[in-house]
């Protein structure tokens, strides 16, 4: 028996296909997009792993200076009071799709349990040794480094993605290094050793990093895709909600006649669950693979991302783990018990003589409607209190969260009040019973509804980010890009030469010189400037104390960006100490977007007598007009390479595509959401079509013409799509003043400018009321042709 009830309970797909097929297209979509985002926060937070475990030498204690790097004197000092300690030289070189972070060091004194022993386990150590010496990375970065560096390039699986092992010696000549960056201290110290505060009081012994370091600082992106993943995973289960609600509904027929043929309740539900199993399956095995595709388009771009605005570097390659796969299986089934629940719990109560009637499954009484208006109160309070009493990203979300499900919650009740308001206005009885009847849809068709709400809410906030983002970067290229030609010098003692050179030739020479340290317990970029007036006339302040620039040039002061001002909360007239024992006073706050690290600017010859191992390879120079003629002098009177040179429209525009590289996946996500809400409104009109033929016939009875109806439909759909879309942009612009406010404050550091997009918002207006058009075209055009037959058969039963 139960073979030949689950054979009657399949054959309604044989004779429904475009059910099963919007069944298995809305879970697999939910399921891709899920999936494949998880994959990508799984392959991310891999490469903060092994970078952790190789740069913190797997969980070793690091011994670090507070006056810079630890000369080779201070390390034989040190081991010969007994410490077992490891050096390392830490940096960065340049090479092809972006720089490359360079490890070097002692394979012989290299503690054997820390992770870059792990990583050069069959390697043979010899090789490192030698001029040149070895280099050994992931196969994707030796690709990169085999055209920038002449050292033989070993690829290797153990290496984290975006790093280069080596001897130190031969990091050392890459770097142009003479100390060490830190010491790593291996775990079985001798008891007798010197106390190291006795030796060099101004060293420190500190935990290693860790891979939730780096990810403290992702969770804000991290967390973004997520829930993009499941906002697009909610708006997928719409879909399939609506294919199993029209399903179970065409079926009560066959579950009147089954139950009264002596099939068990139990049994019943036992074998529709054994069919949506099935179903999960199959649409969960093209969802994964589908997930796995995106996921691997996606990728190369969150590189992007993580490198250009965290530092985090991630290679734009995916490996995937059998728990992944198990992962994506689990969530659709656990999504089709959700989306399903519904109408088992009618099929398990239904007794064997109930009516088979058609009727909406998922019509809302009133007093629901008015209960899921309460919980929308409860969520909004929820995320005023996480606003007004929370602090850090977890509170942010939580506002965010709260504030988008209130949103939705509400979306049905104030729908029905306003068609209820319009309703008033209406003249005649056809407009009486269109407004009544479109009130009458709103609980079929809330679900939707809802996934369109959120759709459109997380265009217009995410948009009004990243454009708002966009006016402000773009504007503060403009005034920090003030040099006309920027070169890079192979040598840098030809810096002296260069200024010669260029005293005839150019208006102004901006030396770009900088070194890297560390502040207030994190890494930082200190930079020199030369006393020009072009610094005050476009250097953009946030805050600065008077003369804040007098005092700078006359080495007295120094400006700090907005991430390290905010980190360690500065401002001017502050007092802040430099490696080596620098002292200076904070005398203004800078804007330095995109940047994940803090940065200090000081006088120039402030930074050349205070520091020895400076980069002053980098040059401004201003033209006052065009660079061609200086570029071509350059090249064939100076000899510097044409690669070396980039003009100030060039760089802005490598700027600005980095950008766009940037944030290209939450624009992919924002379409496919989009996409799925419309799929989600299609599937919700075609499960109503059916069950609104004892609404519609009487009127149809009464001279409404079937093409009348069809067009009446499609216009309802409209109707509903575009105030639906004008309540999503107060909730989209609430959307983009919290990720602006409060998250990106939290995870970036810095505050940008909310800026208003009425343009944006008018397409994305006629894009939703096209995917309604489009979506409600079927249905409409279905009823239009509908067989007058089945009109009037609505009078001959009972209703």
């Amino acid at each position: 028996m139960t073979r030949t009830v689950l054979s009657a309970l399949l054959s309604h797909w044989r004779r429904q296909p475009f059910q099963l097929l919007t069944l298995i297209l809305g879970l697999s979509l939910a399921t891709a997009l899920w999936s494949g985002v998880q994959a990508i926060n799984a392959e991310a937070r891999k490469s903060y792993s092994e970078a952790a475990d190789v740069l913190g030498g797997g969980g070793l204690s690091e011994i670090l200076s507070e006056t810079g790097s630890i000369p080779v004197s201070t390390y034989a000092t040190i081991r010969r009071a007994g410490w077992r300690v490891a050096p390392v030289i830490d940096g960065w070189i340049p090479a092809e799709g972006g720089r490359v972070r360079v490890l070097g060091f002692d394979p012989l004194s290299m503690p054997s349990d820390s992770g870059t022993s792990a990583a050069i386990q069959g390697v043979g150590i010899s090789s490192f040794f030698g001029t040149p010496g070895s280099i050994l990375a992931a196969p994707a970065t030796a690709d990169r480094l085999e055209r920038a560096v002449e050292n033989p390039v070993v690829p290797s699986e153990a290496v984290a993605p975006g790093m280069a092992l080596m001897d130190i010696s031969t990091a050392a000549r890459l770097l142009g290094r003479e100390g060490f960056d830190r010491l790593l201290v291996a775990k079985d110290q001798s008891p007798f050793r010197t106390p190291l505060e006795e030796l060099f009081p101004n060293l420190r012994i500190e935990p290693a990093a860790t891979a939730e370091d780096l990810g403290r600082l992702t969770d804000s992106f991290h967390l973004n895709l997520t829930a993009f993943g499941l906002l697009s995973f909610a708006v997928g289960l719409f879909i399939v909600n609506g294919a199993v609600g029209l399903a179970f509904e065409q079926r009560r027929p066959v579950f009147r006649t089954l139950r009264a043929l002596g099939v068990p309740s139990r049994t019943l539900v036992l074998l529709l669950v054994v069919e949506l199993l099935i179903f999960a399956l199959i649409a969960g095995a093209i969802g994964i693979l589908l997930g796995y595709v995106l996921a691997a388009l996606l990728l190369p771009g969150v590189a992007a991302t993580l490198r250009g605005i965290y530092g985090a570097t991630v290679e734009g390659t995916l490996t995937l783990s059998p728990l992944w796969w198990l992962s994506g299986l689990a969530i659709a089934v656990l999504g089709t018990a959700a989306a399903s629940a519904t109408g088992l719990a009618r099929v398990a109560r239904m007794t064997p003589l109930a009516p088979a009637r058609p009727r909406a499954w998922a019509m809302a009484t009133g007093r629901a409607m008015k209960q899921q208006l309460a919980l929308a109160a409860f969520c909004l309070a929820g995320a005023l209190s996480a606003m007004t009493f929370g602090s850090g990203l977890t509170a942010g979300f939580a506002l965010l969260g709260g504030l988008l499900l209130a949103a939705a919650l509400a979306l049905p009740s104030v729908l029905a009040a306003l068609l209820a308001a319009v309703a008033r206005t209406a003249k005649g009885p056809l407009q009486t019973w269109f407004w009544a009847d479109t009130r009458q849809q709103l609980p079929g068709l809330s679900l939707a509804l809802m996934a369109l709400l959120l759709a459109l809410a997380a265009n217009i906030g995410v948009g009004t980010m990243v454009e708002s983002f966009r006016k402000t970067f773009t504007g503060w290229l403009d005034q920090r890009l003030v040099s006309d030609l920027y070169v890079t010098l192979e040598d840098e003692t030809r810096g002296d030469e260069l200024l010669s050179f260029l005293d005839s030739r150019a208006q102004g020479v901006l030396p770009i010189w900088h070194i890297d340290g560390e502040v207030l317990g994190g890494p930082v970029e200190i930079y020199g400037v030369v006393n020009h007036p072009i610094y005050i006339e476009n250097w953009p302040l946030l805050d600065a104390a008077p003369d804040a620039w007098n005092a700078i040039h006359a080495g007295q002061g120094a400006l700090v960006n907005e991430q390290l001002a905010r980190r360690h909360d500065l401002a001017p007239g502050d007092p802040l100490i430099l490696p080596q024992g620098l002292t200076t006073t904070i005398a203004g706050v800078y804007s330095d977007y995109g940047n994940p690290i803090g940065q200090v600017v000081i006088a120039l010859p402030l930074l050349t007598t205070t520091y020895s191992e400076i980069d002053r390879s980098d040059f401004g120079i201003l033209t006052g007009g065009g660079t061609d003629d200086l570029r071509a002098e350059l090249v064939s009177d100076f000899g510097l390479p044409e690669e070396n040179m980039i003009d100030q429209s060039a760089l802005k525009a490598f700027s600005l595509s980095i950008f766009e590289r940037t944030f290209a996946v939450t624009g992919v996500l924002n379409v496919l959401t989009l996409g799925v809400a419309g799929l989600a409104i299609l599937t919700s009109l075609l499960t109503l079509a059916s069950m609104r033929l004892p609404q519609l016939a009487p009127v149809w009875a009464l001279g409404i013409t079937r093409a009348q109806l069809g067009r009446i439909e499609l216009i309802r759909a409209l109707i509903l799509a575009m105030l639906t879309f004008l309540l999503a942009i107060p909730v989209g612009l609430g959307l983009a003043w919290v990720l602006l406010a409060v998250i990106n404050l939290e995870a970036f550091g810095w505050r940008l400018p909310m800026f208003l997009f009425p343009g944006d918002w008018l397409r994305l207006g006629v894009l939703s009321l096209a995917a309604a058009g489009l979506a409600s075209l079927w249905p409409a055009w279905k009823l239009a042709r509908r067989p007058p037959a089945d009109l009037i058969r609505v009078f001959a039963q009972e209703r």
